[in-house]
């Protein structure tokens, strides 16, 4: 089976990859390898989590002690993470050093590490031009729940794919499947679900890695008995929460809301071997690169597929993934070096992994979760989490026995804690209403608060079920004070702040994807942006009609209620299946209402 691009080096030269796209996350700097032997990397930055090291010998008190802090600035770069590559001048040339030399360098780099209450893992070794060169991959463990990097992967692709029976295999015991349903019915939650093996909710599973890499799922291996998320909070150092999607066309509107409403970091996109590459898949892909979400493909049933079949289904992939609509560099993922490469370059959503893997037999899964051990963070939260506006969009509501009204979804900006004081809307009128946060949960595990990033849920004292909807925003206070966020209103005070007002009509720039006549004035698509799901009518436009493939700019009005927006969101409409693409740049009419007594 093979595909195209091949080669690592071809791939990096076909990206265009400079010192300017390298990410800060330490995880993404893995070096670039071509047949067992390293080549020469970018000069080292004096930013970011990657540090450049000849060598580590022995040093004395006082230069150990720099080096231990160097590690610390390079962690908090990188977000609890650093990559040291040993061997590599400051210049980014791969010299070497000998076998002992490398061994003490790692010893030292392994002492650095246990000062910061960190692990140092090697994650590649191979020779260079005058000996060894190593890449060691440091991961602290964090000591709350508000130091976790919440790392978000929406799942997709078409109906039968083996999505669920992959997260089954990933997220589970580390149990195979056995070819008849055993997996994915630890990810299915619905009993028409079990019964037909179709997924039509979107479902969420949590994957953990410790210090070492090492899969923290796995250690009830041989056991009945799965891990709580709480017992795999405890024990990881990254985790990655999985949002099972449906694939049926039927549930493409759920499928658009998870990927639009989970402010997902990438996109899995599964494709069976041994079926090819299908409508609802290219349709999947389709909404993932409108939205902008780096994409890597896994390749299920390679035990099933035929040699012929699978090589034809890896050239039609490859193909769609170079097409001019999409622009990709898809590279089939063979080797640890690869795994490198791939985790170092997808945040420049330029290369596009695939993997091809089975959940019988095993083939291609240890490469997967390599790659995902190494993934980095796609956003960078550290400026939204100092914001001093709060913003929490909300993607789903519970009613919990002797708990009330638990709303969940992304904190966006700022944070949410405990007890805080906070705005709750906008409801049907556009009206937003005090309320206060009784308590927060992170993955299952009770916590003080939310930071920027991070995925959880939110208890709200005194609130009915029935006044929250998908689509509803939790904003700070604060917000009273953000001119950007307030329309033209009497100045606030103590007894009467400020609400953040809403929006009713936004003006956007679109590309008209598919469509079999032509847009008009009074056209009315659905709508999605954010957790934001609604009909709009476009009611005015830059020329009389618009066409498939061309660009205007369109000015939507919503025609329910009112939504919170901010210039710059991108969005999707539909109508049955995906017709454009846009992203607002202006807020036309607000929507402005006194603020509600309560509820």
């Amino acid at each position: 089976m093979s595909a195209t691009p091949t080669s690592v080096l071809e791939t990096e030269q076909a990206c265009g990859l400079g010192p300017e796209h390298r990410p800060d996350t330490a995880a993404s700097q893995a070096g670039v390898f071509s047949n067992g032997c390293a080549m020469d990397l970018p000069a080292e930055d004096d930013e970011g989590a990657v540090e450049y090291k000849r060598m580590l010998v022995s040093p004395s008190r006082e230069r150990f002690e720099e080096l231990v802090t160097q590690l610390k600035y390079r962690m908090a770069a990188g977000h609890g993470e650093a990559l040291y590559q040993l061997g590599y001048d400051n210049d980014g040339k791969a010299r070497g050093i000998s076998d002992a030399g490398m061994d003490a360098s790692l010893a030292t780099l392994k002492r650095m590490a246990a000062e910061l209450a960190a692990e140092a893992t090697t994650v590649l070794r191979c020779r260079a031009r005058e000996g060894d060169v190593a890449q060691v991959l440091v991961r602290c463990k964090p000591r709350n729940c508000e130091e976790f990097t919440d790392l978000r992967i929406c799942v997709s692709g078409n109906v039968d794919a083996g999505k669920s029976s992959l997260l089954g295999v990933l997220c589970g015991n580390g149990q195979l499947d056995n070819g008849r349903g055993l997996s994915r019915a630890q990810v299915l939650t619905h009993k028409h679900e079990l019964e037909t093996g179709r997924t039509s909710a979107i479902s969420t599973q949590l994957m953990g890695f410790d210090a070492a890499g090492r899969v923290v799922n796995y250690a009830s291996s041989g056991s009945v008995r799965h891990l709580s998320w709480a017992d795999i909070v405890a024990q990881s150092c990254k985790l990655i929460t999985f949002s099972d999607l449906a694939g049926h066309e039927r549930y493409l509107k759920t499928t658009m809301f998870g990927l639009t409403a989970h402010a997902p970091d990438y996109c899995m996109m599964v494709v069976a071997l041994n079926q090819g590459v299908l409508r609802m898949t290219r349709e999947h892909l389709a909404i993932a690169l409108a939205l902008k979400v780096p994409v890597f493909a896994v390749l299920t049933k390679s035990d099933l597929a035929p040699d012929t079949v699978a090589e034809r289904t890896v050239q039609d992939l490859s193909k769609m993934l170079k097409s001019p609509g999409a622009r990709k560099v898809p590279v089939l993922v063979k080797t640890l070096e690869d795994v490198s490469m791939c985790a170092k370059n997808i945040p420049d959503d330029r290369v596009v992994p695939m993997f091809a893997v089975s959940n019988v037999t095993g083939e291609g899964l240890d490469l997967l979760r390599a790659f995902l051990n190494l993934i980095p963070l796609r956003h960078d939260w550290s400026e939204h989490g100092k914001s001093a506006l709060t913003e929490f969009t909300i993607d789903e509501h519970f009613m919990v026995t002797g708990v009330g009204t638990v709303v969940s979804g992304v904190c966006l900006r700022g944070s949410v804690c405990q007890g805080q004081a906070v705005y709750l809307g906008p409801d049907g009128l556009g009206r937003f209403t005090r309320i206060s946060i009784k308590s927060v949960h992170y993955k299952r595990v009770p916590a003080q608060r939310l930071v920027a990033g991070q995925s959880g849920s939110l208890a709200l004292k005194k609130v009915r079920r029935e006044k929250v909807r998908k689509g509803m925003v939790i904003l700070s206070l604060s917000a009273a004070n953000n001119a950007a966020c307030i329309s033209a209103q009497p100045p606030p005070t103590a007894s009467h702040p400020a609400a953040p007002s809403c929006v009713i009509e936004f003006e956007a720039e679109v590309v008209l994807m598919y469509h079999s006549t032509s847009v008009r004035v009074g056209y009315q698509p659905i709508l999605h942006c954010s957790t934001i799901r609604q009909a709009a009518q476009v009611t005015a436009m830059d020329r009389e009609l618009v066409r498939m493939g061309e660009r205007a700019r369109l000015q939507f009005r919503f025609l329910y209620r009112p939504e919170w927006l901010h210039v710059g969101d991108r969005f999707c409409f539909r109508e049955g299946r995906t017709k454009g693409i846009g992203h607002v740049t202006q807020l036309v009419e607000r929507w402005t209402r006194e603020l509600a007594p309560g509820f």
